[in-house]
């Protein structure tokens, strides 16, 4: 019954968990050592949900558009976004590492729980997110050669195998579960599931909401330089993607990619980077999560109105 409720008022509990990470930081700082835990857990309530059937059904037929797409997104956009600013000679400002760091990333891991937060079938963002975390350690490589700056190859190509091994195992005791212990949920029973993946992002934004609260603090300017650099840069890019596959017939296509092109997985690299470049990005990270966490209540009107008139 409580997961149902917070189901039906998911992208508001997002928001209710960004307020919770700014005025609770004692509760935040508590809450970082668990966040790769509850990482891991909302992929298998991912999986949970949509199962192994359609899954399989997601990935047929589909695999060479859904390659195509990540490469634009993952190296062919990263790789123009670095040669414009290197053109404007901008390359060693921490905007501009931070807006590659974006460019690069695969999907974020609670892509599928928002997409389905907001009405789509999340199998196709899960399949953006499986499939673009394999290729990331091939698509990082040119990406790496041309920023010196962000450090070396090693880290980042472990930390993204260390997070496709999350992912594969996660999804794999999810879909053993769907198919031998739980073949046909309900649905109300899968409205739960979405309340409890509503309930874990909002706890896993306090923990990554620990950086933010300093910044608030001591330096609201810089605060507010990186609050407005994020919104531009997420939304931007997400209202770019909308605008470009609105006329598409597949609404869950178009919900997919719109998430995907505003919100990535920049946590992996500043995990994996070293120390001296992720240092002054780190309240980037924290700043990251706030657009992050307003894409259900934000895009998710946006796309339901688009959904409608399509059908």
């Amino acid at each position: 019954m409580i997961l149902r409720w917070l189901a039906e008022r998911g992208p508001w509990v997002l928001v209710a968990g960004i307020f919770a990470g700014l005025v609770l930081p004692g509760v935040a700082e508590v809450l970082v050592p668990y966040i790769p835990h509850m990482v891991a857990g909302l992929l298998f309530l991912s999986a949970l949900r949509i199962g192994p059937h359609r899954m399989r059904t997601s990935m047929k037929g589909n695999m060479s558009r859904t390659l195509g797409v990540l490469l634009l997104l993952q190296l062919a956009f990263p790789l123009a976004a670095i040669a414009v600013i290197e053109g404007f000679g901008w390359l060693s400002s921490p905007f501009a590492l931070a807006f590659v760091i974006i460019a690069m990333g695969s999907s974020i891991s609670g892509a599928p729980n928002m997409v389905a937060m907001m009405g789509f079938e999340p199998s196709t963002s899960m399949r953006f997110l499986l499939i673009g975390t394999a290729i990331l350690p091939l698509t990082v490589i040119p990406v790496l050669w041309l920023m010196p700056a962000l450090g070396g190859f090693r880290d980042v190509i472990l930390a993204a195998l260390r997070l496709l091994v999350v992912i594969g195992l996660s999804s794999l005791l999810a879909f053993l579960i769907r198919a031998y212990l739980w073949r046909d949920p309900t649905p109300d029973e899968l409205r739960g599931i979405d309340g409890a993946s509503a309930l874990l992002l909002a706890v896993i934004v306090i923990g990554l909401m620990s950086a933010v609260n300093d910044a608030l603090i001591n330096e609201p300017k810089l605060f507010f330089w990186w609050l407005g650099f994020v919104l531009i840069v997420n939304f931007g890019l997400q209202l770019i993607a909308f605008l470009i596959l609105r006329h598409s017939t597949d609404p869950d296509w178009i919900a997919a990619l719109t998430v995907m092109a505003g919100n990535r997985n920049i946590a992996l690299f500043l995990v994996a980077l070293p120390e001296a470049v992720t240092a002054p990005l780190l309240i980037f990270i924290g700043c990251y999560q706030i657009p992050m966490y307003l894409t259900p209540l934000v895009t998710g009107r946006v796309l339901k109105s688009l959904d409608q008139r399509c059908g």
